[in-house]
């Protein structure tokens, strides 16, 4: 049976997706140079089994359809992908809920991620033990889209901004305020 689109779609993990077609690796990681920190074996196993293309694409700052089809096509797969959806991006301007003295715990997860180490575990149990009003802030070299979703998904209001570049700032805070 041939490769089909559901074997490359936005909830791919990069991990599954590079274990069946290993020969789009070097495809990927020329996508954008947030990928190449995935040539690191420890970051590989880590990052790219719980990355999904959505997520790389906010990371990147790449379309989504343009990653999956680019990936589609290397891989021999004859149908495109397209969708309507936008890139989500940081923003400079605060929420309502953001007031800097607020800012309870922080983490500069930028060692930890050159080491191969992945900070999400310890930044949501951080996240637990705020109270109402209390902000989290996480200084990344990235937009960690996959540890952004799962605060969201647990119920926390999150915002990202970028400082310059390479260094992110991540604002977590309880929906209850």
């Amino acid at each position: 049976m041939g490769k089909t689109n559901s074997e490359i779609t936005p909830e791919t993990k990069i991990g599954t997706l590079l274990d069946r077609f290993p020969k789009l690796e070097k495809t990927f990681l020329e996508m954008a140079p947030e990928f190449k920190k995935l040539r690191n074996p420890v970051l590989k196993k880590t990052i790219a089994r719980v990355t999904s293309l959505r997520q790389a694409s906010t990371i990147a700052k790449i379309p989504l359809a343009e990653i999956i089809n680019k990936l589609r096509s290397e891989a021999g797969i004859q149908e495109e992908f397209m969708t309507d959806e936008a890139v989500v991006s940081p923003s400079k301007e605060s929420p309502a809920w953001f007031s800097p003295s607020d800012i309870v715990q922080s983490l500069d997860a930028r060692p930890m991620l050159e080491k191969g180490e992945q900070p999400i575990n310890k930044v949501l149990a951080g996240c637990k033990n705020l109270n109402a009003g209390e902000i989290y802030e996480l200084t990344t070299p990235f937009l960690p889209a996959p540890l952004i979703d799962n605060a969201q998904k647990q119920g926390f209001l999150v915002w990202a901004k970028e400082e310059d570049e390479r260094v992110f700032k991540i604002y977590i805070t309880p929906k209850t305020r």
